[in-house]
This record gives structure tokens, sequence and C-alpha cells, in this order.
């Protein structure tokens, strides 16, 4: 008979091998399926030239499986719930695995963009995760172990370690006599292949029978936790640190290849650079919310968010000042010049990447503190609009630079929406310290009295 707590579920229930079985498979898994879901990233560059996309239709290719990877977010994370992770994250990978074989052999533009979006299944991985994790840890460790899993992130950073190898070094060739072609084509076969593994590895490898703290929930009580404001809220922090890591995940290779006059493999390996620490840092984020408190940690975030995107979204250039002086003989004088080289480009870039690492894990080490019971769906719903925020950044994006003309406006928008987030957070913990000591309203307002007598 399992036992379940408030403070989730009992240590001494389970044997340690069968919840850390869940959380290295699930993690493996989300892993490659995260992999999956923003290959475009790398794959898009080659595809564009081929099909002869717009700029436009580019970041659309790249944005459509974000869309498809948040959507059903909400109702795998309940899933997970109700019929355990086991069975939902299994199901995905073959998903998964269908629409990323047929994208090899396509040749129909329309058909391209339909099968971007069924790839996007992929992304869905992460909140049937997350509660499939939450129900085998006890609270105490969930920060930790919610951390882990999310470093799954860094799968992002494998297409752009390995894909313009692979598509360098067999453009033009063919596999299997004729069936399979090289080039960027051969980069979904191999993940179509991995994916159809990686499923019966995970069926066959976790512990059964699964957790499902959901089974017996109606979905209609499942819901209600989502009418409160702070989910919402919540959401918004997912995607100033989520969000806006799978956009630039997605933007960046083409941004280092437009700006700075790099190859692809280049491009890739700099991406990478920032994919790394907004991955790998999540299990530190999640280990320093368990010690110091979330909210503390997610301040920190937006600070170093608001720092480095403020210094990337200033435009290259100079003033010019029309007057006549020493220096110039036409009249004019450049002064305060700005431009960033592309190594302190990408140091920044590392740095936003850190922050947001960090900040992912904090954001969900919220859930289980305010909803312990309804972790599958106040977590699917986060995890579905911080991707979704993902998938309408990328437009966005596209869109900021189009109207000003300024390529760092892509910056400008990840600025305003850090701020954004910042102002709300803040609002709301003064207004929690108003309603918990009111008493310490009343002392500010007190005048102080000084005594003129001398004593």
């Amino acid at each position: 008979m399992s036992v379940t707590t408030a403070d989730g579920p009992d240590e001494n229930e389970l044997p340690a091998p069968g919840r850390y079985r869940v959380l290295v498979t699930s993690t493996i898994a989300f892993t490659l399926m995260f992999a999956v879901w923003l290959q475009f990233g790398i794959l898009g560059i080659p595809i564009q030239k081929e099909f002869g996309l717009s700029d436009t239709a580019f970041y659309w290719l790249t944005a459509l499986p974000v869309l498809n990877g948040a959507i059903w977010r909400l109702g795998t994370g309940i899933l997970a719930d109700r019929w355990g992770g086991r069975i939902v994250m299994t199901a995905l990978l073959v998903l998964a695995a269908i629409p990323t074989y047929l994208l090899a052999g396509t040749h129909n533009p329309t058909l391209l963009f339909v099968l971007a979006f069924l790839i996007g299944f992929a992304g869905n991985s992460f909140s049937a995760g997350i509660a499939w994790n939450s129900a085998w840890f006890p609270r105490s460790q969930q920060g930790f172990a919610l951390g882990v899993f999310g470093a799954g992130n860094v799968g992002a950073s494998i297409t752009k370690l390995i894909g313009p190898a692979i598509i360098a070094g067999t453009a033009g060739a063919a596999y299997f006599g004729g069936f399979v072609g090289g080039g960027w084509r051969l980069v979904p076969v191999i993940y179509a292949v991995a994916l159809v593994v990686m499923a019966a590895v995970l069926w066959f490898v976790a512990p059964k029978p699964d957790r499902t703290p959901g089974k017996t929930i109606p979905v209609r009580v499942q819901l209600l936790p989502l009418k409160h404001m702070r989910v919402w809220r919540f959401s918004l922090y997912y995607v100033a640190v989520f969000g806006a890591y799978v956009a630039l995940s997605s933007a960046l290779p083409k941004y280092y290849e437009v700006q700075y006059g790099v190859e692809l493999w280049q491009a890739g390996l700099l991406t990478a650079l920032f994919i790394f620490p907004a991955s790998l840092l999540r299990p530190l984020g999640g280990w320093m919310s368990d010690k110091v408190g979330a909210r503390r940690i997610m301040y920190w975030t937006f600070a170093l968010m608001l720092l480095t995107t403020g210094v990337l979204m200033m435009p290259s250039g100079y003033i010019t000042i029309d007057v006549a002086t020493s220096k110039s003989a036409d009249g004019t004088a450049e002064v305060l010049p700005w431009h960033l080289g592309m190594w302190q480009f990408t140091f920044v870039v590392v740095l936003l990447g850190c922050s947001m690492g960090i900040g992912k894990a904090a954001v969900y080490k919220h859930i289980p503190e305010y909803f312990p019971h309804d972790v599958g769906a106040v977590g699917g719903l986060v995890g579905m609009l911080g991707a979704l925020g993902g998938f309408f950044l990328l437009p966005v994006f596209g869109y900021a630079v189009a109207l000003t003309g300024i390529p760092t406006a892509v910056f400008g928008v990840l600025f305003l929406l850090t701020l954004a987030c910042s102002i709300w957070m803040h609002l709301t913990v003064i207004r929690m310290l108003h309603r918990n000591s009111p008493a310490l309203t009343d002392d500010f307002e007190q005048p102080v009295l000084v005594s003129t007598s001398v004593h």
C-alpha cells in the first residue's frame, strides 16, 4: 500500500534503487527527446537553403516543434500522475520517432512543416518527467531531483555538436542502397533509431509497478489549482528562464552565422557553450533552492538576466556629433563606440545561460512547495506556458529585428520580459510582507522622536 504525506512520498516507503532508476531513465530519455525537439536549430539552416525558404519561414520552421512541444504539456503531466510516467514517457518516445524518421525522406515543403510540428511531441516529455519524479522523491529531495531531470535540457546541444559534422561529412552520400540519404537527412534517421531503442530501455528498466498519485483524483479536481494567480505568475517566470532558453537555442546558430560570419559547425559549438550552463547548472539551482529558498534564487536569477541582456541589447555603433573638430576635417566626430566581439558576446551569453539554468530549477522548486498534491497539473501548465513562450519568442525576435533594423533587438525583447517578471515578483513579495506583518508598515510610518533634552 502506498503512503503519501503532505510533504510528498514517504522516504522509507520505497527502496532507493527504484526512485533512482526513475531519475536516470527519465533524464536520459528527456535528454534525447530534447535533442530531437530542437534539432531544427541546426538542421533548419541547410533545409532553408535546399528548400529556398525565406528568413520568416525559417523562424516558423524552428518554432512549430516548440509549439507542439508546449500545447500538450498540461495533459501529459496529468496523465503521468494518473497512469504513471513509465507509460507516458514510453509513448512519447515512440510517437516522436515516427515523424522524425519520415522527415529524412521528405521533399515536399508543406509536408516538411507538418512533420516539424509533429516532431514537437518530444517536447511534452518534460511535464511527464516532472510529475513522474515528483511522485517518487520526497519533498526534501525534490529540488535536486527535478534539477537533475531538468538538466536533460542539455540535449539541445547534441545536434549543435554532432549535426554539422554529420551534415558536412555525409553530404551527397547514400546508405542502405540509397534508402537513407546523407547530409542533414541522416540526422533524423539516427534520432529515430535512438528514440525506439530508448523506449525499449525505459520500458524494461524503469520500476514496476509505477507510482500514480493522481489515479483516483478526478481531472476536475486536479485542475482546481490552476485558478490561483500564483500558478500563472510561475508560468511567466518560466517563460523568461525556459522559453527564452528554447528560443535562443534555436536562434543563436543563425545569429552567429550572420553577425560574426562563422561556419555552421562553429555556430553550433558556440551555441553549445550557452546551452551547457543553461542545462547542467539546473541541479545546482535545485540544490540551492532546497538550501536557501527558491524565491531568493529567483531574485539573483533575474538580476543577472537583466544585467546580461542589458549589455547584449546595446546596438553596435557609435554616436556621430556633427561639429567641426581638430580630428575631423568634415566636421563630424564619432564618440561612445560600442561593439561586442564574438568572444565577448559569447562570454556574456554564457553568463545569461548560467542564470537561466539556475532559475529554471528555482521556478519548479516552487511547485511541490505550494502544490504538493497537484504537481502534474500545475507543473504541466507551467511547462506548457513556458514552452509556448519559446514558440512566440522566435517570431517576435524576427519581427523585432525587422522593425528596428537592429540585430541586438533580440536581447531587448528578453530584457523587457525579465523586467516584467522582476517587477511582478517584487510587488508580490511586498504584498505578502504587508499581509503577514502589517505592523511593520505602521512602524515605518511612525515619526522618529529625537529628544532635545540634555542629560
